[in-house]
């Protein structure tokens, strides 16, 4: 069977949080505006101009979008680490021939970036996409699943009539994540590898 799964980037496949924490609160201290990091940390996996628009006029927006993505390879990557079961998943989708996709809000320049980094060895990005607009990227490239740790993946999931796999190593419970149309909700990818074997119906 040919088999397509999509996941995530920020805290899906990866742990990307204070990078991206730290990036943010520079690209606002440039333009003279003070921003409590922790309240960035809920907003991770929003598109970036919804998470600007939270805390500076909309005038400002493209300016600091363009100072945070300047920022961002220097002093978002390096920190970025790959999550529990994150090598593991992808090693179980090539195993079964299957194909990894990522879709995410994040600019294509900057999730291949992120997956050079932490090597990640995926087959296909899709930038700068959420909710529904994730769902029809999933659609476009065939997907059977979509991993994600956001309320929004699980939307984009359903919306491409695909099986929604949740986990909660973002800032969603399970509950959040079930909500909003998750199939099964797992911790971390550490399970997910078992969960492949069962769904395909033959281990590796």
């Amino acid at each position: 069977m040919s088999l397509t799964i999509g996941f995530d980037l920020d805290l899906t496949l990866v742990d990307s949080a204070e990078g991206i924490k730290v990036s943010m609160t520079e690209a606002f201290r440039r333009v003279g505006v003070d921003v409590d990091p922790q309240r960035l940390l809920p907003m991770i996996g929003l598109p970036l101009e919804t998470t600007l628009r939270a805390f500076i006029d909309e005038d400002r927006v493209p300016e600091v979008r363009d100072l945070y993505r300047e920022l961002y390879p220097t002093l978002g990557i390096p920190g970025t680490k790959a999550l529990p079961g994150a090598v593991e998943a992808i090693d179980a989708i090539h195993a079964h021939h299957g194909t990894v996709l990522v879709v995410s809000a994040k600019i294509e320049s900057a999730v291949r970036a992120v997956l050079a980094h932490v090597g990640l060895p995926v087959d296909d990005v899709i930038g700068e996409r959420f909710a529904e607009t994730k769902g029809a990227a999933l659609q476009e490239r065939g997907a059977d699943v979509y991993v994600g740790d956001h309320p929004g993946d699980m939307v984009g999931a359903r919306t491409a009539g695909v099986y929604a796999i949740g986990v909660t190593t973002g800032g969603h419970d399970a509950v959040a994540l079930r909500e909003a149309g998750a199939d099964v909700v797992f911790a971390d990818l550490l399970d997910f590898p078992y969960w492949l074997d069962d769904y395909v119906g033959t281990p590796t």
